[in-house]
This record gives structure tokens, C-alpha cells and sequence, in this order.
């Protein structure tokens, strides 16, 4: 990942060589020969300090208008509220409503036997004892964290 200039981030994973090429030259940077030896691993520390200046030039959005949609193995790094939003996410049904609550549908999908939610989400607090327990928290912790209101 990399930090923009808006501090947001995006996501590069062109490896293999035509990936790496669409990339270089969607961003501009075919002919700058910091970038030529991609497969050298010891000109790599360098390379990512280089990539790191370059995509601190722009936006995310700014990057997203460039890269979205092409070979260049592109994509924004979503915060948990845009990722329902993204139009790659609506298309695919990526997420679901289960009692008033957006959350992730059931992955993988099968043809044959279709994952479903059988419940819904629960709710902050509802599994606190339980979850602190089965990590070896005893009553009186428990009770501790409750009267500082570190737990619910």
C-alpha cells in the first residue's frame, strides 16, 4: 500500500512484467530508469521509496481516475464505510442488509449450495463475557473492566 497526499492509500500488485509495464506507463515513469530492474531485489528498498514519492503526488481519487479499470493491478484502499459504496462491491453484491445492519454477504458462493445469514449481527457488548473468558479472563477481571467501563 501506499499514503497519498490526501492520507489515504492505494494498493499496487503489478508483478508480473506486462502488469509492471501498464503500470510504469499509466503513471508516467516507463522511461525513468529507477523503475527499469524490476525483478532486482536489492534495487527494491529504493524503488519502493521511490513509489512512495510518486503516488504522495495525488489523491486517492486522483490515482483511482488514472489506474481503476486498467492492467496496472490498481486498486484504492477503501475505509469500511466507501467499501459498501464502490461500484465494484454493488455490482458483485458484496454486501448485505441483515436487520438494519450493513455487513459482508456470505463468501465464497457456491451454484449449488449458496452461503446464507443465518443470524443477525450481534450486537456491541453481547459476546464481551464470553469472548474475555475463553482468552482466560476471570470474574473478577471481568467485574474490574466493567466498573471502569472498559467493557460493556
Amino acid at each position: 500500500d501506499y499514503d497519498t497526499c490526501d492520507a489515504k492509500f492505494v494498493a499496487i500488485g503489478a508483478i508480473e512484467p506486462q502488469f509492471y509495464a501498464e503500470h510504469l506507463t499509466r503513471t508516467g515513469l516507463e522511461k525513468d530508469a529507477r523503475f527499469a530492474a524490476q525483478m532486482d531485489r536489492t534495487q527494491w528498498p529504493d524503488m519502493k521509496r521511490a513509489f512512495e514519492a510518486v503516488f504522495k503526488e495525488r489523491t486517492r481519487d486522483e490515482w483511482t481516475a488514472l489506474l481503476e479499470g486498467t492492467d496496472a493491478c490498481f486498486a484504492p484502499v477503501l475505509s469500511p464505510s466507501e467499501a459498501p459504496e464502490h461500484p465494484h462491491n454493488r455490482a458483485r453484491g458484496t454486501f448485505t442488509t441483515v436487520a438494519d445492519a450493513l455487513q459482508p454477504a456470505p463468501a465464497p458462493r457456491f451454484s449449488r449450495t449458496p452461503g446464507e445469514i443465518q443470524r443477525p449481527p450481534a450486537v456491541p457488548g453481547a459476546h464481551t463475557d464470553e469472548a474475555l473468558s475463553d482468552w482466560g479472563f476471570g470474574e473478577d477481571e471481568l467485574a474490574r473492566l466493567r466498573g471502569e467501563r472498559a467493557i460493556a
